[in-house]
């Protein structure tokens, strides 16, 4: 119990030794007398906090940049009513203070014997699982001359998912997607590419589509149409090292992966394909294998939410070795990592045979955007070794593209922003062109 306020003032006026006949303090025990008796009854009338019983409802996960109500409840058992300030405190990052800098506080009034309900609204601003913190209430009694202070643990928790803002493009690539699952099919047969249906010829139509077979059987001259293969696999690797740590913007690189990640196995899993991530640095971060086309997404939210970058190197044989046990054979690895020259020549290109013998290979890099502002600033003598680094740093991470499309990689390079449509139509072009 701690006092406050003007009780604590009270208090100490009360605290005054009686026995001491100093005439200047009489006036003070004369007045301090009526005070104590004051305090003392309003003392014995606030209601006692320990008493209380606290309990939690409402939201348990919510995405990044939205808000969240969590209701808890409060039930007054004693024979007192409570007049009490409530603040139920969480983590910075869990919620938003008020404009003078506190925490938001609830006002409570309830009768004995009942209980009310307050709800708190969380705005989050980070990733990941988000747990409460101590409740403490602070009780008054009438005249508010005295309060009783507490505190309850009431757990509870709330995951922070990926906002996942590339959500947008879904509708325009499943547009796409349909043109190509045989509403218009393709002429000639690829890799991934499975018979469909014959058609009458068209001026301009490959002649290797020919069906010689079915032209002897009719009078006119008939194609093949075939149509991207489903039930393909899909490997998600997201490496998680030292790299994945750097900002570009007010973004790490790591969660614009994520984006693009979530936006491709959206595509996927309706694309009648099988889609499973692997989150790796020197070991397994995040695992999520054998999910239903309806589970695959909102597993891979979840295993995501709490996956934060590692300061350290990855391991790129690791890696490799723990994708050729996950993905089966003939699978896309899809590698969302950096194509700084060092962590490519040194880590991944000594292995990355390994992985186009078994597999498609499909590797997509977050670009930094304000490279290219760089690249065109002129007018000072700054301004020309910033477009001059600039231009370096860029032409680095050509040849190392390069270099990886050589090996039968495919690249896609892109900013935060672009980068899951891009992924998504790379993912497109090769079901097109019957490479998946």
């Amino acid at each position: 119990m701690a006092l406050t306020g003007r009780a604590a003032l009270l208090a100490a006026l009360g605290s005054l030794p009686v026995g001491l006949w100093d005439p200047s303090w009489t006036g003070i025990l004369t007045v301090n007398a009526p005070l104590a008796l004051a305090c003392a009854c309003d003392a014995a009338l606030a209601a006692p906090v320990r008493r209380l019983t606290l309990t939690r409802s409402g939201a348990t996960s919510v995405r990044l940049g939205q808000t969240a109500d969590v209701e808890l409840t409060v039930t007054n058992p004693s024979a007192r009513p409570l007049r009490a300030h409530l603040r139920d405190a969480w983590p910075p990052s869990s919620r938003q203070p008020e404009t003078d800098g506190t925490e938001p506080r609830h006002q409570l009034t309830i009768p004995a014997g009942e209980c009310r309900r307050v709800t708190t609204t969380l705005r989050p601003t980070r990733r990941g699982d988000h747990h409460s913190d101590r409740v403490t209430i602070r009780s008054y009694g009438p005249l508010r001359l005295f309060a009783r202070q507490g505190s309850h643990r009431v757990p509870w928790a709330v995951r922070v998912l990926p906002p996942f803002t590339s959500r947008k493009h879904l509708p325009s690539k499943l547009a796409r997607l349909r043109e190509l699952d045989g509403r218009t099919s393709v002429l000639t047969r690829g890799q991934g590419t499975e018979f469909d249906s014959l058609r009458d010829y068209v001026p301009g139509d490959d002649t290797r589509s020919i069906d010689w077979r079915a032209t002897a059987r009719q009078s006119a001259v008939a194609v093949r149409t075939w149509r991207p293969e489903r039930d393909r696999h899909i490997l998600l690797v997201l490496d998680t090292g030292r790299t994945s740590a750097g900002r570009v913007g007010d973004t790490p690189r790591l969660d614009a992966s994520m984006d693009a990640a979530l936006l491709l196995a959206a595509l996927a899993s309706r694309a009648g394909d099988r889609v499973d991530l692997l989150a790796y640095d020197r070991r397994v971060r995040a695992l999520v294998q054998g999910r239903s086309a309806g589970d695959v997404l909102p597993s891979l939210v979840n295993a995501l939410a709490t996956l934060e970058p590692e300061l350290l190197e990855t391991d790129a044989r690791g890696l490799t070795s723990t994708a050729l046990r996950t993905a089966p054979r003939g699978s896309l690895i899809v590698l969302l990592t950096s194509l700084d020259r060092a962590p490519i020549e040194e880590g991944l290109l000594p292995v990355l045979s390994r992985l186009t013998r078994r597999h498609k290979v499909l590797v997509a890099s977050v670009a930094d955007p304000h490279l290219e502002k760089m690249a065109s600033a002129r007018g000072t003598a700054e301004a020309v070794y910033e477009a001059a680094a600039a231009a370096q740093a860029q032409s680095e991470r050509n040849r190392t593209a390069e270099q990886l499309t050589r090996h039968g990689v495919t690249v896609v390079d892109a900013t935060p922003e672009n980068l899951a449509p891009a992924l998504a139509d790379a993912y497109l072009s090769l079901k097109a062109a019957g490479r998946l």
